[in-house]
């Protein structure tokens, strides 16, 4: 099987409960988080911090408009 995120159009988003003490502490440790993961180019989509941390949205972009588009090429064996 090809590397699903061949198969992402544009962006991946992922949304989680960080335990930390201010909003800030928690935007920065989702941009954190993400990099930790592998990816480059990322982005706070929504932070809201409550009580004991923040629920984060990150954003980590795969392609742009312009790129090269890998989801363009597939033939019909890649997508078993």
């Amino acid at each position: 099987m090809a590397n699903v995120l061949n198969h992402v159009m544009d962006a991946l988003d992922m949304e989680t409960f960080l335990v930390c003490e201010s909003a800030e502490e928690g935007k920065n440790l989702g941009l954190t988080l993400m990099k930790e993961l592998g990816f480059k180019d990322v982005d706070i989509v929504f932070s809201e911090f409550i009580g004991v941390g923040a629920r984060v949205r990150v954003r980590a972009y795969i392609n742009k408009a312009g790129d090269i588009y890998p989801w363009l090429n597939f033939d019909k064996s890649e997508t078993a």
